[in-house]
């Protein structure tokens, strides 16, 4: 029998789609909470259909990572007996996450307004992609739109290159954890709300003092490939087999030693991050070619023997073997899946990942017929 998780007991209705709000869900599912997973008859969430498939069934890889440890339902909104279990789930639910466009909602008559009329201390977590008002808000918003409008993408890319984009959906992974932490808070307060969260919002909410810099300074940050305008060195650095390493020194304390290391120890001009940042180039180069000179092995062995911060740079087959990643179960394995672990370790009340994304309406029966029902544990609330 699992020991049941910190928000055990915890309801939440998920009618979100694709990455973000399912996301949410998702952190509060590996936690314990009981997530219903309401998807369109048929066609189901877009995700299914999104991205690498598992070549021993055709599934989608991406499904089962982001709706693991929810319960599955199939819903029509636009017919009674389909919406009529709707509002029997909306009752006795704590949290509703949806990420339909502002106003979709309120046409199917499923409003914040509806909602707090049944059930008062619903929490309903609303996700789009500009927010719930705004000149922008009724806009389509994807991760890649949000990081190109928060300042992510002009900041991104080699010096005098093209804007870049992450390489993989940063910004509705960033939104989901910053859904969760709001869905959180709100239930911690014991009050009925709307939570409002945007894609652009979150994404650029980890943008740090840039535009802070710009408004009282009236300086924007370049691109600059892997550097930074206020630590040097920091970046990326090839080793003499071609094999790289991530270095920072976004520490004094570690910079001192890096620049022992370098043989510059004693050079007043890299006493101070000023000096170095004003003495970027040379710096720069030094670091090129000290590792240049060596193996990632011996790169790796000289630095951390002087404590200083330094990492090789990993592919996913270099991570699928780590011997760090094993033994922290950063990676386990759902029903023969590979996937990441659960995203933080509680001591008391440690999370689980009980269950891939299952099938849809894989749990439509049980839920027509007795609503909520037990929960996951099963215990009677």
């Amino acid at each position: 029998m699992t020991t049941p998780g910190a928000l055990h007991g915890l309801r939440v209705l998920d009618i979100s789609t694709v990455l973000a709000g399912p996301n949410c869900a998702r952190y509060l599912a590996d936690f314990g909470a009981d997530v219903i997973k309401v998807e369109r008859p048929e066609i189901g969430d877009s995700l299914r259909g999104m991205g690498w498939r598992d070549p021993r069934d055709g599934e989608s890889i991406w499904w089962r990572l982001v709706n693991r440890n929810k319960r599955n339902i199939a819903l029509d909104f636009t017919k009674p007996a389909d919406l009529d279990v709707l509002w029997h789930l909306i009752d006795d639910a704590h949290v509703l996450v949806e990420n339909f466009r502002p106003g979709v909602l309120e046409r199917l008559g499923l409003g914040p307004k509806e909602l707090h009329a049944r059930n008062p201390k619903l929490v309903i977590t609303r996700i789009t992609g500009f927010g719930q008002d705004g000149p922008y808000s009724s806009r389509p918003g994807f991760a890649s739109i949000a990081e190109s409008m928060a300042g992510l993408a002009h900041i991104s890319g080699e010096p005098n290159g093209a804007p870049t984009l992450p390489a993989f959906a940063l910004t509705d992974e960033v939104t989901g954890l910053v859904a969760a932490f709001a869905t959180m808070t709100a239930l911690h307060s014991g009050v009925g709300q709307v939570i409002d969260v945007s894609l652009l919002e979150s994404i650029f909410q980890i943008m740090g003092p840039l535009i802070s810099v710009y408004k009282l300074r009236g300086e924007q940050q370049e691109r600059m490939g892997s550097s930074l305008p206020y630590t040097v060195p920091r970046g990326v650095f090839q080793c003499s087999d071609n094999l790289w390493v991530g270095i920072s020194t976004s520490s004094e304390t570690v910079a001192k030693r890096v620049m022992i290391l370098l043989g510059l120890g004693d050079d007043d001009r890299f006493s101070s991050f000023v000096g170095r940042t004003e003495n970027r180039v040379v710096l720069e180069n030094a670091m090129t070619e000290w590792c240049q000179a060596r193996t990632q092995k011996e790169v790796l062995q000289e630095m951390n023997a002087a404590q200083a911060a330094v990492g090789p740079v990993l592919s996913m087959a270099d991570i699928a073997q780590d011997p760090h990643y094993s033994a922290r179960d950063a990676i386990i394995s759902v029903d023969g899946t590979p996937m990441q672990g659960l995203v933080a370790r509680l001591s008391a009340t440690p999370g689980e990942v009980k269950w891939h994304g299952k099938a849809l309406d894989a749990d439509g029966a049980e839920i027509r017929r007795n609503g909520w029902g037990k929960d996951v544990s099963g215990d009677n609330e």
